[in-house]
This record gives C-alpha cells, structure tokens and sequence, in this order.
C-alpha cells in the first residue's frame, strides 16, 4: 500500500503562502535591483548577504561547521546549481523579459525535476506520469515562446531559454543534494551552498560587470537585500519548516503559487503586462505539475 503525503493543515498552508509571497517577490526585487546593478552582480549580492544571515542561525542554533573537504567540494557544486547558475540565468532572463514571465517559465522546475530525478534516482523511477507532465510542461513553454521562435529566434527568446536553463539547474541541484548532502542538518546545507555559490559568484561578478559600487539608491539597496535576506535566507528557513511539517509532495504546490504572486507585484508596481500566451503556457504549466504529483488524477479516479 502507498504511503500517503502528510495533509496540508492551516499552519503549513499559511507557509506555503508566504514561502510563494518571498519566493515570488524574488522576481519583483530583483527587476527593481536592475535599474541600477548588473544581472551577475545581484546574483552575488543575494549569496553573499544571505550568507551572512544563515551564519547567524548556524551559530545560533550551535550547528557544527564540517570540516572535511569533500564536504565543501560538494557543498561548491550545490552553490553552482541552486544558486549561482540560476541566479545568474533568470536575472540575466530579467533585464529582456518581464518578471512574471520569468517566474511563470521558471515554474517548469518542479515538472522538469521529476523526470531529471526519475532518471537519476533509483528510488524515484522515471514514471508515465512524470513523462506526461513534461510534456504537459513542455506545451506550455511552446505556447509562451510562440512558434514564431523556430523562424525568428531573438533576444527574448534566448531570456526565455536561460529561465528554463535556471529551472534546469534547480533539477540537478535536487538530485545532487539528495544523493551527497543527506548527513548533514538542513539550515548547515544552505549556509553550506550559500558559501559555495558566493566563492563563484565574486569573479564572476567582478569579471563581467566590475567590482560591485556601493552608491546606490536606497530603493535599490532595499531590493538586493530583500532578495537576500527575505527571498533567500528566510525562504530556506521557511522551506525546511514546511518539507517538515507537510513533506515534499506538498512542497511542491508552491511552484503554482509563485507566479500569481511575481504577476500581481509586477503588474501591480511596476506596470507590467502579461499576455495571453503567458497565462495559457501558465495553465499547461500548471497541468502538467498536476499531472507529475498525481493526487488529484487518483481522487479523480477513485470517485469513479
């Protein structure tokens, strides 16, 4: 018989919400941050501050610090895939496209992440269902980019491709996290991945755009520490509450409560747009995660 994933209960859904509400706002911060920083350099400015915080709590909470090398060798890798490659690709995604788009594209991750884990993953085989939400997942990508891309590829086009390399990225992250981090407390994993995305972001940054400047206005100080310290430290803390208290199937519905979220600041604040393409590619998305968690097809069925 088939475990059953822990229930949604009012406090873990209130999480939920508000993990979507930093998670979301990430797009929103960082389209106000690209008013005056480079993509690259917000990316370092939201490891290195977020860093900062989570050493606090690492502190805090007396977690010891590993010492071992092979521990930072694989805490390097966890920072290139969940933070500095993705960073770097939807903020560079962000100074073409709009930032709802972005976070509607980058919602693909948890679709995207079943098949890659079903690949990779002895205990999570590949499944028909996993193959039909990708494609589900894959439709709706079609449907934002347009066939028009096929014949007339451009700069937005390659913005979109980079959100999807970045919701890529977010998928192998997850595989190499399960299969390398496990013995390892939790909020000691994400400093540990904040260390190490940080290390890569600092010549990146300095190589493409120059050393980071400080004046900067206070509207934008604002935004690259909210993506630091909100988006980021704050986010993983609340991450870790909620894969706790309603486990990982769970966790997943946050990849449809992001995007409303980046949409309804964006538009909101920043006059920002979305076009019908978007909300459709949006729905199929949003089909194709259905499809991949399957509990809505099995009470579909079972009231049969």
């Amino acid at each position: 018989m088939t475990p059953q994933a822990p229930t949604i209960d009012l406090k873990s859904g209130l999480l939920l919400l508000c993990l979507a509400t930093v998670w979301g706002g990430s797009f929103f911060f960082a389209e106000i941050a690209l008013r005056e920083v480079g993509p690259f350099t917000i990316a370092l400015h939201r490891v290195f501050w977020a860093t900062l915080a989570l050493l606090f709590i690492v502190w805090w909470q007396g977690i010891q610090i590993p010492r071992s090398i092979n521990a930072w060798l694989c805490y390097l890798v966890m920072g290139a895939l969940n933070n500095a490659i993705p960073f770097s690709l939807i903020f560079w995604g962000q100074v073409t496209i709009e930032s709802g788009l972005a976070s509607i594209l980058n919602g693909t991750t948890a679709v995207f992440g079943a098949v890659v884990a079903g690949f990779l993953l002895v205990d999570e085989p590949m499944t028909p269902r996993k193959i039909i939400g990708a494609l589900f997942g894959l439709l709706g990508v079609a449907a934002i980019m347009g066939l028009d891309a096929l014949t007339n590829f451009d700069i937005r086009n390659l913005a979109q491709l980079a959100i999807l390399g970045a919701a890529l990225s977010y998928s192998f992250a997850g595989v190499w996290g399960k299969r390398y981090l496990g013995g390892y407390p939790p909020i000691m994993n994400a400093f540990g991945m904040l260390v190490g995305g940080t290390v890569l972001m600092i010549p990146v940054a300095i190589f493409s755009e120059g050393i980071p400047v400080f004046s900067l206005s206070t509207s934008v100080w604002a935004a690259l520490l909210a993506v630091a310290i909100f988006s980021t430290a704050f986010a993983y803390l609340l991450y870790f509450k909620i894969l706790a208290r309603a486990g990982s199937a769970n966790l997943m519905l946050v990849a449809l409560l992001i995007p409303p979220v980046a949409v309804g600041l964006s538009s909101t604040f920043l006059g920002e747009k979305m076009g019908v393409e978007a909300w459709i590619g949006f729905a199929l998305i949003a089909i194709g995660l259905a499809i991949t968690d399957g509990r809505l097809l099995n009470r579909f069925v079972q009231s049969k």
